[in-house]
């Protein structure tokens, strides 16, 4: 999620329609903290690549989750986690006619239940994108992909947050499990995208 990530769908007209009823139910209940539209077009493009099941953890009011619906394939499952039972179930309305798509209320742990992912993405609090949390390797299918948003573009190497290595960007991008790179988004935004690597 993004601080006032809502506020940046503003003037932007072409949304899909899912993602367009999910800014509202976000505006109307007052979350900011949406994902960006430069986020969203991102997952809506990983998505259409994911052939059987998504997760995202912090579906805020699903703002992101209705980026990957919109790009996924008929039949793909698409799980998300929310620890805010409010937050839980203004989503769950965004998706009540989406019967591939499942909203868990309770800590990102959750989607352990039902992994292996083709895709994951990895948002919001607590924590599972923090150093040693969510494991690609339990996770994501062979070959899966995970997203770990939110970062603003690496100016150096090894990347700096607060005048010091950015260990949680570290993490990800020197994980033994994955193939990863850095993605700027915009000016003052990035994403880490990593692939797992196959066995061996």
């Amino acid at each position: 999620m993004s601080l006032q990530g809502t506020d940046a769908y503003r003037d932007d007209h072409t949304l899909p329609a899912l993602v367009q009823r999910a800014v509202e139910g976000a505006r109307t209940h007052g979350f900011a903290s949406s994902c960006r539209p430069e986020q969203g077009r991102l997952l809506q493009v990983l998505a259409a690549g994911a052939p059987h099941s998504i997760a995202e953890t912090g579906t805020g009011c699903g703002v992101g989750l209705a980026w990957l619906a919109s790009g996924a394939a008929p039949g793909t499952r698409l799980t998300s986690v929310e620890r805010d039972l409010d937050r839980a179930r203004i989503a769950a309305e965004v998706f009540r006619d989406c019967s591939n798509v499942v909203i868990l209320h309770g800590d990102w742990q959750r989607v352990e239940e039902h992994g292996p992912y083709d895709l994951l993405v990895l948002d919001g609090g607590g924590q599972a994108k923090g150093n040693g949390t969510a494991d690609p390797a339990r996770l994501l299918a062979a070959g899966g992909t995970v997203v770990i948003d939110d970062f603003t573009p690496a100016t150096t190497w090894p990347p700096r947050f607060n005048g010091a290595p950015d260990q949680t960007r570290l993490h990800w991008l020197e994980h033994p499990e994955l193939r990863a790179t850095e993605l700027r988004l915009a000016a003052d935004l990035s994403a880490v995208v990593g692939t797992r690597l196959p066995a061996g």
